[in-house]
């Protein structure tokens, strides 16, 4: 089955919602990491206890990862940078799943699959639209 001309109409507000969900996610688990007290992010996460570098390095990461999936949209000649944050997505997202699978938190990557889901989406639509 053909896509119709209204589908592709639909794919870039599609894929400005999907890259501001991301970058929503990205930029509060980023300020979560790096500007809450570290006693409560044990709390919530007990990893960070016994990681305290992880998380500097991971929330630093997601920011990254945050500005980079949207920021781009607003320079319109480096739309390129928009997948190469999606890969960069896809590729944090891979790791934070192998380290809760290490840790043998395998039920915890669930959010990873969806993110990496959605960052793959962004790619692909990046690509189908150039």
């Amino acid at each position: 089955m053909q896509p119709t001309v209204k589908s592709y109409r639909m794919l870039p507000a599609a894929l400005w919602t999907v890259q501001v969900l991301l970058s929503a996610g990205f930029l509060w688990a980023g300020f979560t990491k790096l500007f809450t007290p570290r006693q409560v992010l044990a709390e919530m996460w007990p990893w960070t206890a016994t990681y305290p570098a992880l998380v500097v390095v991971a929330g630093f990461a997601d920011l990254l990862a945050g500005i980079g999936i949207i920021l781009p949209l607003f320079f319109k000649k480096r739309k390129w940078l928009i997948s190469a944050a999606a890969v960069g997505i896809i590729a944090l997202m891979l790791a934070s799943a192998g380290f809760h699978v290490i840790r043998g938190e395998a039920s915890q990557t669930g959010i990873n699959a969806v993110f990496a889901a959605l960052a793959g989406f962004v790619l692909w639509a990046r690509w189908r639209m150039v």
